[in-house]
Formats: C-alpha cells, sequence, structure tokens
C-alpha cells in the first residue's frame, strides 16, 4: 500500500488546528465541548479530547489493516494468525493458546485455521502424545506470504509515524501503555533501560 494510498483511503471529519504550543487539536470537537450544557474543566476537556483522537487513530488504523490484509487476499483475523505462528516456536502453537493469544474464541480460530488451511498458509498438526492437543503450524507457503509482507508492513508504519521524533513515539508508546495498564490493571515489570 503506498503513502499516498493510505492518505486517500483515511478520512477524518474534524477540522485540526494547531494551539499556542504547537500542538494539534480538532478545532470543531473542542468547539462541540465547550458548547456543551455543563462546561468542563481543562483536565476534562484534554482527557475528552484524547481519548477521541484515540479512538478516532484506532479505527483509521482498523480500516488502513482490513485494506491492506485484503489486498493479500487475507482478513485482519488471519492475518494475525500468521504473524503469530511466524513468531512461535517452531512455527506452531496449540489452537487454544492461539485462541488466548489473539484474544478470539476456539470457535473463531477453528474458523480462521479452517481457511488458513484451505489456502496452504497453515496445517493442523495433531499432538502424538495427546490427542486431545492440536497444533496450527505456518506452512512454508505461509512463511513466504508473511515474509513478502513483513517489509511493507513496516514501511506502512513508518509512513504514517512520519514526522514523528524518536522522542515524540516514545511518548506516545507510553501514554498508550499507561491507558493500558488503568484499563487492565496489567503490573508494571521491573523497568530497565
Amino acid at each position: 500500500m503506498q503513502f499516498s494510498e493510505v492518505k486517500g483511503e483515511c478520512h477524518f471529519n474534524g477540522t485540526l488546528a494547531t494551539d499556542r504550543a504547537g500542538r494539534l487539536y480538532d478545532s470543531r470537537l473542542r468547539q462541540s465541548i465547550r458548547s456543551a450544557r455543563r462546561p468542563l474543566s481543562e483536565r476534562e476537556v484534554r482527557t475528552v479530547e484524547a481519548m477521541t483522537a484515540m479512538r478516532i487513530t484506532a479505527r483509521l488504523t482498523r480500516q488502513l489493516m482490513d485494506r491492506w490484509a485484503e489486498k493479500h487476499g487475507l482478513s485482519e483475523g488471519r492475518l494475525h494468525v500468521l504473524f503469530r505462528l511466524a513468531t512461535a516456536p517452531d512455527h506452531r502453537l496449540p489452537l487454544g493458546e492461539l485462541a488466548d493469544v489473539l484474544e478470539v474464541t476456539p470457535r473463531n480460530i477453528t474458523g480462521l485455521i479452517d481457511h488458513l488451511e484451505r489456502d496452504g498458509l497453515v496445517e493442523r498438526i495433531d499432538d502424538p502424545s495427546d490427542r486431545r492437543l492440536t497444533y496450527a503450524r505456518l506452512t512454508v507457503a505461509g512463511g513466504k506470504r508473511i515474509d513478502g509482507m513483513r517489509a511493507q508492513g513496516l514501511e506502512w508504519q513508518l509512513k504514517i509515524a512520519a514526522g514523528l521524533s524518536i522522542d515524540e513515539l516514545e511518548q506516545l508508546r507510553h501514554a498508550c501503555f499507561r491507558l493500558i495498564e488503568n484499563m487492565t490493571g496489567a503490573a508494571v515489570a521491573e523497568r530497565s533501560a
């Protein structure tokens, strides 16, 4: 997907403006917030703006991911299965574990694997020591498909993040994980460099 295609496939209904500090915001959203019946504090306004910006970004990213996967003959779910198997030990995982990791139901993972198996990208392997256990394993064709897409996916992400400094990328990553921490209660592991 070329970056010009990315820009053409995304649509934003707001109006971008820059505040005194040079930071972007949606002036239409801010005006809407300020005209609400109950006046909001500056912290409340900034929270609503930030959460709205995050939701819009997530929606646009998901739309782009869906279109990118479709151009490669995959759904987003199938793409996630292939990427997960590509990084798994021996390029295989038990179906139940794969469902857990991808946060989908066992029924959903069965459907995803059915399609990928039909396309020759994944195969099911029974565990000879435990008949209840079935693995999904990436085939050579599946590995080639992912390898071909990996560089393009990185290029796509770099283009979307164009203009952000390393510091801004780290702040973005940190802010997202702080929100995840707040929503899930995930414990912070030992800090490292």
